[in-house]
């Protein structure tokens, strides 16, 4: 009896026992089929972001006293990122692309330009160490545009207007900017950087060939063969020599944003650190919507061997505000 009596008591406790171990079983059967079901997720090493701008202006006038004449106004531009980081390696990349006519009923017959503009950049960097602020960099980027740029407009006899056929400022690819750096940059903080690159390879494409090679004379495209009306140009001028950029970016809050590239280059073949070619774009942004801001862009560009107007070494300047509807895609 008393043994009867001890197994009576036992048998719950073995039962329990049993039990919490089916259940644990169970329990590391079920988390090993949702690991094999829900694998966790491949690290993504891509950032990126698209941002499309749209800018519209329209003047009527009917019987207006004051003057002035009907016009058109239109622009676009996007600019587009896509970055790269992993470890100590990283790659950016960025797009801008902007054009912009416009539109007057004194000039009917033609559509003048305001904005044209392509400019690719391209970086690839590797630290130095896993906390120092120096990469060792090589770089590249492409300046350009899209359409004809002509200097001046003259009245013909019927009134009907004309561009002057030999006043040919720029077209595309004519000039073409590309500039190839090897160097080291200092990046202190993620708003500002400055990369310095005493090997850099600047190759200015020139292939437009109107009127007798206006541009390439335009932009000091080297001479070939022959003398005077019979010279003929060479439609390419390479440049080795050094370069410094600079970038900074600085944000008062998510709607207003100021950004400043500032790029210096002298060529060791002619003239080195004497005649320098100097390009300073400034941007200025100001969400006042979610789909709205305001943007003001300026350009200075200092080129020692172009020629404008038949005088060299003149500072080239253009300024543009546009209210804008504006639309992100991708990364903030």
């Amino acid at each position: 009896m008393i043994l009867g009596a001890a197994a009576a008591l036992c048998f719950p406790a073995f039962a329990q026992d049993n039990a919490q171990q089916a259940a644990a079983e169970a329990a590391a059967e079920f988390a090993a089929v949702q690991q094999q079901e829900d694998p966790a997720p491949k690290p993504n090493y891509w950032t990126w972001s698209s941002a499309f701008d749209l800018g519209l202006n329209q003047t009527a006038l009917f019987s207006w006293a004051a003057g002035g004449f009907n016009n058109l106004n239109l622009a676009a531009g996007i600019d587009a990122k896509a970055d790269y980081a992993k470890d100590l390696l990283s790659w950016n990349n960025r797009l801008q692309l902007q054009y912009g006519f416009f539109w007057s009923e004194d000039k009917s017959n033609v559509i003048q330009k305001s904005n044209d503009r392509i400019y690719l950049e391209s970086k690839l960097a590797y630290k130095t160490s896993g906390t120092s602020k120096w990469n060792w960099t090589a770089s590249y980027d492409f300046r350009s545009q899209f359409t004809d740029t002509w200097g001046k407009y003259v009245e013909s006899e019927s009134g009907s207007g004309i561009w002057k056929a030999d006043n040919l400022k720029s077209t595309f690819l004519s000039p073409a900017y590309n500039n190839l750096a090897i160097g080291i940059e200092w990046k202190p903080a993620d708003w500002f950087d400055v990369n310095i690159a005493p090997l850099t390879g600047s190759l200015t494409l020139c292939l437009d060939n109107r009127d007798n090679y206006t541009l390439r004379k335009a932009y000091g495209m080297p001479l070939i063969s022959g003398e005077g009306e019979s010279a003929v140009y060479g439609n390419m001028l390479f440049q080795f020599g050094a370069s410094i950029k600079a970038n900074a970016k600085f944000a008062i809050n998510d709607a207003f944003i100021y950004e400043t590239q500032i790029v210096l280059f002298t060529d060791y073949l002619n003239k080195p650190f004497k005649e320098n070619r100097v390009n300073w774009d400034n941007k200025i942004s100001w969400q006042i919507a979610k789909f709205f801001k305001i943007g003001l862009s300026t350009w200075l560009l200092y080129d020692p061997i172009v020629e404008i107007d038949g005088v060299l070494s003149k500072v080239q300047f253009k300024e543009f505000l546009a209210f804008n509807f504006t639309y992100t895609l991708g990364d903030k």
